[in-house]
């Protein structure tokens, strides 16, 4: 318990690129009609501390035990997205559309990624109102790996870029 409060109070950078208007109960239900699931407790407690935007660079990185498209031992996250309409601004809410658009599974729910590759809460086993993992997904090479078992372990497992130990592949 302790890990997620950390992350959780750490998670954001200073910046508001990204940032959608607070978090409040009525737009996450909206949300969750819109994708037609339940969204994980842990995701929604951290978009309402804030709703979406970059992440420090404490953790910035989940470790992989493979290599992946990326890295040899990590995968980005350089921001979360959160729940709005802002213009300009990713949102939760753009899944349907980027999953038709990238021909990626379903359901899953993108929380970061910059379409050639995604980090999304993947549903296909938990059913739409389980609890669902997180995995990675590489769009160019047709691959995904699983990262956690469910979001709050993702966020837990969080890391630094520069504890990693290898260098982006080029």
């Amino acid at each position: 318990m302790a890990r997620f409060d950390e992350v959780k109070a750490a998670l954001w950078s200073s910046g508001t690129y990204g940032v959608q208007p607070p978090l409040t109960d009525e737009v996450a239900r909206e949300a969750e009609q819109v994708l037609d699931l339940a969204l994980p407790f842990s995701l929604l407690d951290l978009l309402r501390v804030q709703n979406g935007g970059e992440v420090s660079s404490d953790w910035n990185a989940f470790p992989t035990a493979q290599p992946t498209s990326w890295s040899a031992d990590h995968v980005p996250f350089s921001e979360l997205m959160g729940i709005g309409h802002r213009e300009l601004t990713a949102s939760l809410l753009a899944t349907p559309y980027l999953v038709e658009e990238w021909d990626l599974p379903s359901p899953i729910v993108l929380i970061s990624g910059d379409g050639h590759y995604w980090i999304a809460l993947d549903y296909r086993e938990c059913g739409r109102r389980g609890e669902p993992s997180v995995i990675w997904l590489d769009a160019d090479l047709d691959s995904e790996l699983q990262l956690a078992v469910d979001f709050r372990s993702f966020i837990e497992g969080l890391t630094s870029v520069a504890s990693c130990g290898s260098e982006v592949i080029p």
